[in-house]
């Protein structure tokens, strides 16, 4: 699983545990010391009594409850029918629950709506064909997922970037400190989602903005623009995922929703790879939070599979689902304390997916296997039919790779823990295809593991070289996450040992390398094996790279922007979003850590989001900033 989607910051959640005021202590999540989210200690000590086994029709259960607003939930323990059970908590301790249940932040007085900022654009044209002109859409500026623009989309070139400078900022209101929503930008407009829950759509040249709209859960993908019939007048939708597993369609001129729908009903289901949009059909990568509650004695592990959803992007009809494990759940033995338990489970997909028009497929990353034997498909790429979604190939880049969250790697592990622990060690960049300057096509997949495979496209995923880029066994957070960017002669890489690397795609061979912090400024790992620096943050990248002629940016977690030449690696400009910001809609927002979405570069402006605590060592943060040439 991609510790990018582990859970809060612990310095955080300790202190929200003592201001909430609990007679008991906040319950552990795992063995590794991070504690449960306080409102989740609250449900559990006082909630879960009734609601984990209900005793009538009228008592919604667990999965009821998350399927609810943070604002709907709030409302009953104050004024409405659960006010009475909620007498004894503490106003923090309702908001705490609220939040847990709801997915996201409350926002009672829509504080982080369009309607309540100075900067509302003053009026709003109709937008131009998105797939006219300069656009990064989606993931990546092209369908195959390489994230690299070319210099008439991009607008800028190596003799541009090092005069870049900020030309404004804006802040999202209200949100957990994660700024986890990559930048899309199309037709003159930027459309960004966040924490918060909301997806806001701006002016890409001043930041004013048109409208926002919040979804049911906080939402972390890059949206996707395309053109939509059947619904009036309207010409053109967005569609974004959130947190709970919700696909929606919105007007793109206006918000106005169009529909939506649930991907999967798995309580721990959830989208964090961006959707792709391909000839009138939505392609939806589904990915899980379940090795959270994997080890737990009483939960009935495991029963997630991953998959990709597609549906008509014109009316939301679901046309097909596809699991990365085809074979279906059977039950396997009980636990020590008479819990069923099942398997095959897991295959997450966390990355958008790759399409291939010439092939007729699209490719995704899978995750690690949470139970025992390891589906073969788990650690994979895949590649899927595009009108039925049948695995057409799949290639495993790590067998035997069981793993939730909590199990020990020696000793005697809990009876939910694999007998012998994999390393986590999923595909969790999308993967790229790309076409080498020979004009041979390969499919480039970079799990954690820090192996790098090239795989033929036309001969069901054959091996074409692979390069392992470290001597040992990379620590559980492994030394990619996100990915990198690939034009026609080289894969650019960043990883979480800090260093940053190009890859030769013709020779499968280091062109150079460029070690970005200085050895000395390391200190000890954590407890997790993740490295970091001596102030006690995160080291190294994990945000994806973003690619344009000559130039590669990537982001670090300790929150400095890099951009490096494409040629040596050498350093062309930096800028340190480690900062507080004046921010065009009056938002108090600083930068942070970047440990998810890269850059996106459009006529000539960079746009990025700063900020990502999704665990300890991090550094928070909410704002959006832009850049352009003085």
């Amino acid at each position: 699983m991609p510790r990018l989607l582990r859970c809060l910051g612990v310095a955080w959640l300790v202190c929200a545990a003592v201001l909430s005021g609990l007679s008991r202590p906040v319950i552990a999540a795992d063995s590794e010391g991070l504690p449960k989210a306080p409102g989740e200690a609250i449900y559990d000590q006082t909630c879960a009594a009734c609601h984990a086994n209900p005793t009538g029709p009228r008592i919604p259960d667990l999965k009821a409850l998350m399927a609810l607003s943070p604002e709907t939930v709030y409302t009953q323990m104050t004024t409405g029918v659960m006010v009475v059970q909620a007498q004894k908590l503490t106003e923090e301790q309702k908001r705490a629950v609220a939040e847990y249940l709801g997915g996201r932040p409350l926002d009672l007085h829509a504080a982080a709506s369009a309607a309540t900022m100075p900067n509302r654009c003053t009026t709003n044209p109709p937008m131009s064909d998105p797939a006219q002109g300069a656009a990064w859409n989606g993931w990546s500026a092209n369908a195959g997922n390489t994230r690299f623009a070319a210099l008439q989309t991009a607008g800028l070139g190596p003799e541009q970037v090092p005069h870049l400078k900020l030309k404004w900022a804006f802040g999202f209101p209200g949100g957990g400190g994660t700024a986890y929503g990559q930048p899309t930008v199309v037709a003159g407009r930027i459309f960004v989602d966040n924490d918060n829950g909301y997806l806001y759509s701006l002016d890409a040249r001043t930041g004013c903005v048109y409208w926002s709209f919040q979804a049911k859960a906080g939402a972390r993908t890059a949206p996707v623009i395309g053109p939509v019939k059947g619904h009036g007048a309207v010409k053109y939708a967005v569609y974004i995922g959130d947190m709970r597993a919700n696909v929606y369609a919105l007007d793109a001129q206006t918000g106005k929703q169009l529909w939506t729908a649930r991907a999967d009903e798995h309580i721990t289901a959830r989208i964090s790879g961006a959707p792709a949009l391909f000839r009138g059909h939505l392609y939806v990568p589904i990915s899980s939070s379940e090795e959270v509650a994997a080890p737990l004695p009483t939960y009935a592990c495991c029963t997630f599979r991953g998959s990709v959803v597609a549906y008509d992007a014109n009316t939301g009809v679901r046309l097909w689902k596809s699991y990365t494990i085809p074979e279906e759940l059977k039950a396997t033995r009980k636990n020590g304390n008479g819990v069923q338990l099942w398997g095959p489970a897991g295959g997450a997909v966390w990355n958008s997916p790759t399409i291939d028009p010439q092939r007729g497929v699209l490719y995704v990353g899978t995750g690690d296997a949470y139970t025992e034997p390891a589906a073969p498909t788990s650690d994979a790429a895949e590649a899927m039919d595009l009108k039925t979604g049948k695995i057409v190939w799949s290639y495993q880049t790590l067998a035997n790779d069981a793993w939730v969250i909590g199990c020990p790697a020696t000793g005697s592990p809990s009876a939910n823990c694999p007998k012998k622990l994999g390393p986590d060690h999923d595909v969790g960049a999308s993967p790229i295809l790309v076409t080498r300057t020979d004009g041979r096509a390969m499919l480039l997949v970079t799990p954690k593991s820090g192996t790098v495979f090239a795989l033929d496209p036309d001969k069901q995923g054959a091996l074409i070289w692979k390069l392992p880029l470290t001597g040992k066994t990379a620590a559980t957070n492994g030394l990619i996450a996100l990915g990198g960017a690939a034009d026609s002669r080289a894969l650019y890489l960043g990883l979480e040992d800090g260093t940053f690397v190009a890859i030769d795609l013709n020779k499968g061979a280091k062109l150079w390398t460029k070690r970005l912090q200085p050895l000395d400024e390391l200190g000890p790992p954590n407890v997790l094996g993740e490295p970091r620096t001596k102030a006690g943050l995160r080291y190294g990248q994990s945000a994806a790279a973003t690619g344009i002629p000559g130039v590669v940016f990537t982001g670090d977690w300790d929150g400095m922007f890099r951009a490096l030449s494409t040629q040596d690696g050498s350093v062309l400009w930096k800028f340190n979003t480690a900062q507080d910001f004046k921010t065009v809609n009056g938002v108090a927002a600083r930068g942070g850590s970047m440990g998810g979405p890269g850059a996106t570069v459009v006529n000539g402006m960079v746009y990025l989001s700063s900020g990502y605590v999704m665990f300890g060592g991090a550094l928070p943060g909410n704002v959006l900033l832009a850049f352009a040439v003085e």
